[in-house]
């Protein structure tokens, strides 16, 4: 596991922490943040996750 995969990991959960906050407080602003901050976590996962099956075939 690659520094990109575990920070992408972190921003989903951070990301999906202020979603589901801002769901329940009725904040709208703060719940599209967490959708933003959590799919740029999913991106930067991914990336990590290319990375390593690069370095694997290599």
């Amino acid at each position: 596991m690659n520094k990109d995969q575990v920070k992408g990991k972190i921003e989903q959960a951070k990301g999906k922490v202020k979603e589901v906050a801002g769901n329940m407080v009725g904040n709208k602003e703060l719940e599209q943040k967490g959708k933003i901050q959590h799919a740029k976590g999913k991106v930067q996962a991914e990336y990590g996750d290319l990375k390593e099956d690069i370095k694997d075939a290599a």
